[in-house]
């Protein structure tokens, strides 16, 4: 599939510098690309990588001053970016109807339009939505509710009740509804307590693969409205994720956790159960949460501290090597001192060396 300069301008928003007519056929960074290709700059580095390129034409900010190339100025190169991936790479396209191989309930519900790959088991009462995509080997339980355009890849589970607004993506391996973790010591063992909530995705979620986001114990886990999470990410029972946050690789919720929207959790942190992590709050990568974070909060390091701090404290840790060899040249003056009183010594910091 292809399109000229001039069709991708206008569905970037762009402005086109050269000839909008000449044909594009894929997108590529500057590296690899090759003539009939569009590429991104959206710095001068990459920009000179860019120029060097076979690429025919260039994404660039409004604000370059021009190139030997074809360019499209647009506000936002991301953006943009993504507008065009999306045009070069367009889903799989799948036809509606259910395999042979999967297993439908009588009392489930399956849209006409929506794709059952192979090996699915859609269980009793369970709702499949228009044009949704069950790629293979999913087992959606009883009463789960999947909404419009949602797309589960391989080996997805959602357990029951669970409810997936429209346009979500799962990807391979995630476990959506599984028990959460909670037990009480009685007689000398751990006794399980019922899970008996749910999970809820909002519209528009993304989840990575081989995620688990556990059912509420009570009431229901929610991940809201148009929140990414990554890969190997795990959710404990009743956490509420807030709306249009990004949740990275490796990141665990304890227990009853609090969200705010548009808040940032980066990859390898642990955030503690029973806190209220405020809107717009930006944990750092590798960070422990064991407090509250206000509004806009920035927290980083183990016990998590605010951002300033935490590099701070960093940097002292760094230093610590050359103080303790401060301290025990220190050490050693104070015992020539001692052993010989009338004699002076002066540190090296002193004599200048």
């Amino acid at each position: 599939m292809s399109y000229t300069v001039a069709q991708i301008a206008e569905k970037v928003r762009g402005e086109v510098q050269g000839d909008g007519e000449v044909e594009l056929v894929g997108l590529a960074p500057a590296d690899v690309a090759r003539p009939g290709d569009l590429t991104f700059a959206e710095n001068e580095t990459y920009l000179a990588a860019a120029e060097q390129s076979q690429a025919t034409a260039i994404l660039v900010p409004t604000t370059n001053p021009g190139s030997s190339k074809i360019l499209i100025r647009v506000a936002n190169p991301r953006v943009a970016f993504a507008r065009v991936a999306a045009l070069f790479s367009p889903p799989e396209p799948v036809s509606a109807g259910i395999h042979p191989s999967s297993t439908i309930s009588p009392a489930a519900v399956v849209d006409p339009t929506a794709h059952v790959g192979p090996y699915c088991q859609v269980r009793a009462g369970a709702r499949v939505g228009a044009r949704s995509v069950l790629l293979g080997g999913n087992h959606i339980g009883r009463d789960v509710r999947i909404g419009d355009d949602v797309c589960l890849h391989e080996n997805v589970v959602i357990y029951r009740g669970a409810e997936v607004g429209d346009r979500v993506i799962i990807h391979a391996g995630t476990v959506i509804g599984s028990d959460g973790y909670g037990y009480v010591f009685d007689e000398g063992r751990h006794q399980k307590v019922p899970q008996i909530g749910k999970v809820i995705l909002q519209a528009d979620v993304e989840i990575g693969a081989n995620a688990a986001i556990d059912r509420g114990a009570l009431g229901a886990t929610i991940v809201g409205e148009g929140t990414k999470i990554d890969n190997l990410v795990h959710i404990a029972h009743n956490v509420v994720i807030g709306r249009h946050c990004l949740i990275m690789g490796q990141v665990g919720f304890a227990g009853s956790t609090r969200v705010g929207d548009y808040s940032v959790v980066a990859s390898q942190s642990g955030i503690s159960g029973h806190l209220n992590i405020g809107r717009q709050a930006v944990i750092g990568a590798k960070s422990g949460v064991m407090r509250d974070i206000p509004d806009g909060g920035r927290v980083l390091g183990i016990p998590a501290s605010p951002d300033r701090q935490a590099k701070r404290q960093m940097i002292a840790v760094q230093q610590l090597p050359e103080l303790l060899r401060r301290v025990r040249e220190l050490e050693s003056q104070v015992r020539a001192l001692t052993a010989h009183p009338k004699v002076s010594v002066k540190s090296s910091h002193d004599r200048g060396d």
